[in-house]
């Protein structure tokens, strides 16, 4: 029997993904334009929509990098607020550990995980910089071993926090006059080198019990963190070897911490481009590119590996012949993607050398190292190539990234989705209620530790 496929849609946002400038998009700060993508996404029966986050607006060269889309409202505030207006569709919201507190968040969560029915997804992920650090009361950053080791501790004290109410603790009984049926739900204590909290939690179980965990880091840390307590991992790996490979790496994890392979999902993000023929798609995918990477994001998207302000250079030139500047802070601020270049000097002369093979000016050779398509032809073309990356191992499913929004999930909804369904690896409808349903996740048994003392 084939494998099933699942699917999400996410809010692009902030990145140069996103077209905004195309006459099509809408905005992305009113709720019209989350509804309109949620919507569409529950009409085609996906998993979840996913929201990620922004805490601090991203700088380069000292002002504010206004060439993406710039602004990004609260997640809670959205998913509560998509809640209301769909049914099914899982809400999956970014969170970070390394900022908030574990009361506050899991409260956030279970509150979510009610409102919705048992439709709430938390992705959570650590920061790695102090320039976003300065919005919040620590401030600062933590180390790598740090970040996952206060992610570890911020997640086993929400745990602590879910599970502090018992299933049927509230019995609301009004002939008897008894509304607990346990005097003790919600008392909680969890210490640890990270926290030191004890007291009352305020919200009873929610219908999944605890949100389903997503967690999205790609290094060894964040590989052993998603295997040992993530349902579903939100990868970079799309492409048939790359995803196979960490696909056997993060499952092969799960034996260390006594868990199966079907307990954790690999869902890497894609983007895709449609036409009425793979040629078609083609020239299209062709003009997005050139959409997404205009002139004045090449230079920018340059300056992030050099290092330096190439504001002065043609993008329709040559690269520059000097070589990037380690030396100093880096030009570019809040943007995680520059942690990338660990060798800057050796990426730029395999840059150059690569330009001067093909001829490329500085915008052709951003395009052609920044691609982010995915998917690209007919509509068969892609649920060929989507069934068949999650029946090769490469990846239990997708969550996708439209360039328009929020009407970009449209055309994928009316013409891939039906080819899936009349192959039988995707849902003609949800068989229950809640995210860890649509995800054939288990409701996980309440571990309640109740405090002594």
């Amino acid at each position: 029997m084939p494998k099933q496929i699942h699917l999400a849609v996410h809010f692009p946002g902030v990145n140069n993904t996103t077209v905004w400038s195309d006459p099509r998009s809408g905005s992305h700060i009113e709720f019209a334009s989350f509804v309109r993508l949620a919507q569409t996404a529950e009409r085609a029966k996906f998993d979840f929509f996913f929201l990620a986050e922004g805490l601090r607006l991203r700088e380069q060269g000292g002002q504010i990098y206004d060439l993406d889309v710039v602004g990004r409202p609260d997640t809670f505030t959205v998913l509560s607020a998509l809640a209301a207006v769909t049914d099914r569709l899982g809400l999956t919201g970014t969170i970070n550990s390394t900022f908030n507190e574990p009361y506050e968040v899991a409260r956030q969560f279970a509150s979510l995980d009610h409102l919705s029915g048992g439709r709430a997804g938390w992705n959570v992920v650590t920061s790695w910089d102090a320039f976003t650090g300065e919005n919040f009361r620590r401030g600062g950053f933590l180390a790598e071993s740090d970040r996952y080791s206060r992610a570890a501790r911020f997640l086993a004290a929400a745990g602590v926090l879910f599970d502090s109410w018992p299933d049927g603790a509230v019995v609301a009984d009004r002939d008897r006059g008894v509304f607990l049926a346990d005097g003790r739900a919600g008392a909680f204590a969890h210490r640890d080198e990270h926290f030191d909290i004890a007291g009352r939690f305020t919200v009873p179980r929610s219908p999944q019990g605890r949100p389903v965990i997503l967690q999205a880091g790609d290094s060894d840390a964040g590989r052993e963190f998603a295997a040992a307590t993530a349902d579903a991992i939100f990868s970079r790996h799309s492409r048939r070897e790359a995803g196979q490979a960490f696909y056997a790496d993060v499952k092969r994890r799960l034996a260390t911490y006594g868990r199966d392979r079907d307990e954790l999902l690999v869902l890497p993000a894609a983007t895709f481009v449609l036409g009425d023929t793979d040629a078609d798609a083609g020239e299209r995918a062709a003009v997005i590119r050139r959409q997404q990477i205009s002139g004045q994001t090449a230079i920018k998207l340059l300056e992030q590996l050099w290092n330096r302000d190439l504001s002065g250079y043609d993008p329709d030139g040559p690269l520059p012949e000097i070589d990037p500047d380690v030396s100093t802070e880096h030009i570019a601020r809040g943007r995680a993607s520059v942690r990338m270049h660990r060798d800057p000097v050796a990426t730029a002369r395999e840059w150059r050398a690569r330009a001067e093979a093909g001829k490329l000016s500085i915008r052709e050779l951003v395009i052609e190292v920044s691609g982010r398509q995915t998917f690209v032809g007919s509509p068969r073309t892609v649920a060929d190539q989507i069934d068949d990356l999650v029946q090769c191992d490469a990846a239990d499913g997708f969550i996708l990234v439209p360039h328009v929004v929020p009407d970009g999930l449209d055309e994928f909804a009316d013409t891939v989705v039906p080819l899936l369904q009349e192959r039988g690896v995707f849902r003609t409808e949800y068989t229950g209620p809640t995210l860890r349903d649509h995800l054939g996740l288990r409701r996980p048994a309440a571990t309640r530790a109740v405090p002594t003392g």
